[in-house]
């Protein structure tokens, strides 16, 4: 095994200043490619040598041979096309910038990611949802109206959990029902929302939130108990919680970003408007969605036409 401390490598360092300051990824998919570059020097290495010795010698079929035993072991599809492309834009950069000549990974094959159809809520099942939440809000516990307002906001914009998490009190504007987001690569968007998911913030805002305020609370828009801004993990619980209680099967916050694109394309918006909302940097991203209502309209044809 490698002995060194990856996080003590001069040349991964440098690469992690040019994927968070250059190419402002974020925080979550550097740690993943820092990861999967230590896995690979641990990989190659069954010494002591240091991990930037180990990069600096691979060539292509160490590459091949890393990505083929992680193939035998059973790793995902997706797994092993995020470290082919973790190393992909390492020696890409290291090459760019004369660290390491030539680039080893130039003829490295892409894995594809496994072609999985995200999960959608019908229309039906969004409104059993929603319902659910608005009327364990008529209680007026703080914590329920935060809920309500929560899942309203996440299928009314798309909006991942995390930049729900996020929002800060000058980001919303209920009289023009739009809301500033913050995405991934710290990329701003301002995305729309509707009468039903603004009553519901503004009922959070009036009502909810300044139960919960307590010193040192700041600007965050959505709160825990303790008056601290919202985490993912209690997001992810109150959905689940509504699910049972809507008699759904329990879906990731995540599902209703999904739901809302797959809504927004069925009902005639054109794929750049559902990038724009969505905040896809490329629109081969927001295009699965019309896989997703194209399987849903074959599967209702199937079952509807006498002749399918």
């Amino acid at each position: 095994m490698v002995t060194t401390d990856a996080a003590a490598s001069e040349l991964l360092a440098a690469f992690e200043g040019h994927l968070r300051h250059e190419r402002g990824l974020s925080g979550n998919t550097v740690r993943a490619y820092l990861g999967d570059l230590a896995h690979l020097a641990s990989h190659l290495d069954a010494g002591d040598a240091p991990v930037d010795g180990v990069l600096a010698g691979v060539v292509l079929a160490d590459l091949r041979t890393w990505l083929a035993a992680m193939a035998e072991e059973g790793l995902s599809r997706t797994t092993l096309a995020r470290r082919g492309a973790a190393v992909r834009a390492f020696y890409s950069w290291a090459a760019d910038s004369g660290r390491i000549v030539p680039n080893p990974a130039i003829r490295l094959a892409s894995a594809r990611p496994a072609s999985v159809l995200p999960t959608v809520l019908s229309a039906g099942d969004v409104v059993s949802l929603l319902d659910v939440a608005r009327t364990r809000a008529d209680d007026g516990e703080p914590v329920h109206l935060r809920d309500w307002a929560a899942v309203e906001m996440l299928y009314a914009t798309g909006m991942r959990v995390g930049e729900l998490a996020g929002i800060d009190l000058g980001d919303a504007d209920l009289g023009e029902r739009l809301v500033r987001v913050t995405g991934k690569g710290d990329k701003e968007r301002v995305v729309p929302f509707g009468v039903p998911a603004a009553d519901a913030l503004a009922q959070w805002l009036e009502r909810g939130r300044p139960a919960l305020v307590a010193p040192g609370t700041g600007s965050a828009v959505f709160l825990g108990r303790r008056g601290q801004r919202v985490d993912q993990r209690q997001i992810r619980e109150a959905v689940h919680e509504l699910c049972r209680l809507a008699g759904l099967e329990e879906v990731a916050p995540h599902a209703l970003r999904h739901t809302a694109a797959t809504h927004l394309l069925t009902g005639g918006s054109d794929l750049r408007s559902v990038q724009e909302v969505l905040g896809h940097a490329s629109l081969a991203t927001t295009q699965r969605y019309t896989h997703v209502s194209a399987e849903r309209l074959r599967a209702a044809y199937h079952l509807a036409h006498p002749r399918a």
